[in-house]
């Protein structure tokens, strides 16, 4: 699986980059047809301090998988795109 990571007005530091990396790997157990995962993060531009949104995009054959969520940091935002992309794939792969 490819991991593409973008980031809109930020710099992803190193470990929110490993963190990136390990949590969509996990990814692969629960539906072996992925082909690519994209990961955009960006900061919301409004005075809340829940303002750190994640989206995952997983390229899977039919319908891709799309999941965004925004918390107060990109690794609790990253924390449940993952969680509700595991609960999607589980859900994909029992129906096929």
């Amino acid at each position: 699986m490819k991991i593409t990571v973008q980031s809109i007005g930020l710099t992803p530091h190193e470990p929110l980059e490993s963190h990136i990396e390990k949590k969509v790997s996990k990814l692969d157990t629960f539906y072996d047809k992925i082909q690519e995962c994209k990961v955009f993060l960006k900061v919301e531009n409004n005075a809340d301090k829940i303002n750190k949104t994640s989206e995952i995009i997983l390229v899977v054959p039919g319908d891709d998988i799309v999941v965004k969520k925004t918390c107060i940091t990109f690794e609790e935002s990253l924390d449940l795109c993952v969680d509700t992309a595991k609960k999607l794939l589980i859900k994909k792969k029992e129906l096929a």
